[in-house]
């Protein structure tokens, strides 16, 4: 009896301890990140170069670029006889008549329409050149961690953090939705990371610190500290004694 007694008081002790060095973890914000009632001015740098080279932030509701797959028709008014329809290559690249193949993953339709005027002129006078995309890669957004359905889901229109967490099913009971992380690729070397503060705005019934998502945001939900710690305890069986019995 005294022995069950001595190791139920050191597991105790012990999950007093593992709280409080998790409560000063969670206390602090990550490296690299911010909440979301700051400006996001600031974008995560997963690829070690200085800050001197960080990009802006991007805005929000920005241009479509064109990604791999994505068809595109192009029209020649003056020359009808170079009207085409190309594909974005895995490369990146599209193949033109004439031409020697363009790079033209990552940009935006009048970005396109610029750079084949530029290419196009070297063999035509002041090229006219129109283009419609044909076919396009959807809007999406990518919900993860303790949501009850992660996955990947479209875009219909403006969603914000909070919203996406509810298409996701909403949130597991072992969920920490006071640090909600919202990634955002900004470029190949950076990530852009914000934190949302999810129970706060409820309980404030305030959803003004709520971000709008972009096409391609990983929304993120960790788990709390409690659900943390209960992987690591041990399953002390509970014996009840009865008088008598």
């Amino acid at each position: 009896m005294i022995e069950t007694r001595l190791l139920r008081f050191g597991i105790l002790a012990l999950l007093t301890t593992v709280v409080q060095a998790y409560a000063d973890q969670d206390s602090k914000a990550p490296v690299g990140t911010e909440s979301a009632s700051q400006s996001p001015s600031k974008a995560v740098h997963t690829a070690g170069q200085g800050d001197s080279d960080q990009p802006g932030v991007t805005v929000r509701n920005p241009r479509y670029r064109l990604r791999y797959g994505d068809s595109i028709e192009l029209k020649f008014p003056v020359t009808p006889e170079f009207d085409q329809t190309v594909a974005v290559q895995p490369d990146g690249y599209i193949s033109l008549l004439q031409l020697d193949d363009l790079h033209v993953e990552g940009k935006t339709k009048s970005e396109l329409i610029e750079a084949l005027r530029k290419a196009y002129g070297r063999i035509l006078r002041e090229p006219e050149i129109m283009a419609r995309l044909l076919e396009f890669e959807k809007p999406y957004f990518v919900a993860g961690g303790e949501v009850k359905n992660p996955g990947k889901y479209d875009m219909n229109g403006g969603i914000t953090v909070a919203q996406a967490v509810n298409i996701a099913g909403g949130i597991t009971t072992s969920a920490k939705h006071s640090q909600i992380y919202l990634f955002r690729r900004v470029s190949d070397e950076w990530t852009q990371v914000t934190q949302v503060d999810i129970k706060k705005m409820f309980n404030k019934a305030d959803l003004s610190e709520d971000l709008h998502l972009q096409p391609g945001d990983l929304v993120y939900v960790p788990k709390s500290t409690i659900a943390k710690i209960r992987e690591f305890l041990p399953r002390i069986p509970l014996v009840v004694h009865l008088p008598g019995l």
